[in-house]
């Protein structure tokens, strides 16, 4: 990645950008003209208006660019990786999760085919159980990300989404996550959210915030979403594993799911 932002630098360069352009190629001061703009073409795509007054008051974080700009090559090792995130703390904490929530994991597995131990794996890595789920404000996020024009058309998308969401009510517009506009306690993109998320717990909302039911089953329907097989193996090299590889592309990251959710089963203890 740093290869690559470096050369992504040099074309800026190139195409009449200095330093300051290379860093967002937007001027910040056009971001409320923009959000103007971006609130007529929500109108225009049936948003409603307060949904779409969400976004009032929303400003440039230039912190989330810097981020964004600034993602570097993973370098752990998957051992370095795995023994570090995979520590006795959340081997505990999932063991527990995974009785006091088994009637809802059991209908879980029932109607969405995926194992416990593999939902666990992913609600302990992405947010250690919901417990540290992201400050950043989620709309601010998504729209400096839509302005800002290194990925404007994929956030532009994620931006109307999560209007979309609003709009529902299963998101609020004080909604807080990960500096990329992740929400929830597994952090569903709001795409994801709108076309996974389900309503488990029966109260008409699809909550991925506070509802643990709404939270394992969205989780669970993500991966049937992307052909999770039931009653097949997750290790490296299998078709369940490339599945959780549509989780999170990173090898290193998909690897410690599959072996996470290996020591829940009980094995490699």
């Amino acid at each position: 990645m740093q290869a690559t932002l470096h050369i992504a630098g040099l074309i800026l360069c190139l195409l009449g950008f200095g330093p300051a352009e290379a860093a967002t190629c937007r001027d910040p001061a056009g971001f409320d003209r923009w959000l103007d703009d971006f609130k007529r073409q929500a109108a225009a795509e049936g948003i409603s208006p307060p949904a779409i007054s969400a976004l009032d008051g929303i400003s440039f974080d230039p912190g989330i660019v810097a981020k964004d700009h600034g993602q570097h090559v993973f370098q752990q090792s998957f051992e370095q990786f795995s023994g570090r995130m995979v520590n006795s703390y959340r081997l505990h904490k999932g063991h527990a999760l995974m009785k006091q929530y088994a009637a809802t994991f059991d209908k879980i597995e029932e109607d969405y085919g995926v194992p416990t131990p593999v939902i666990v794996a992913i609600w302990g890595l992405e947010t250690d159980f919901g417990a540290v789920s992201g400050n950043t404000p989620t709309l601010q996020a998504l729209a400096t990300l839509a302005y800002d024009c290194r990925r404007s058309d994929k956030f532009q998308a994620e931006l109307m989404d999560a209007l979309r969401l609003i709009q529902s009510g299963d998101l609020l517009p004080s909604a807080h996550g990960a500096w990329a506009g992740e929400v929830g306690q597994t952090q569903f993109m709001p795409s994801s959210y709108l076309k996974f998320a389900v309503d488990f717990d029966g109260d008409g909302h699809r909550d991925l915030m506070l509802s643990v039911p709404d939270v394992l089953a969205s989780t669970a329907n993500f991966l049937r979403g992307y052909g999770w097989q039931r009653g097949g193996s997750w290790e490296p090299g299998t078709a369940n594993f490339a599945v959780i590889k549509e989780w999170n592309k990173a090898d290193v990251y998909s690897r410690t799911i599959a072996f996470f959710a290996t020591r829940l089963t009980g094995g490699n203890e």
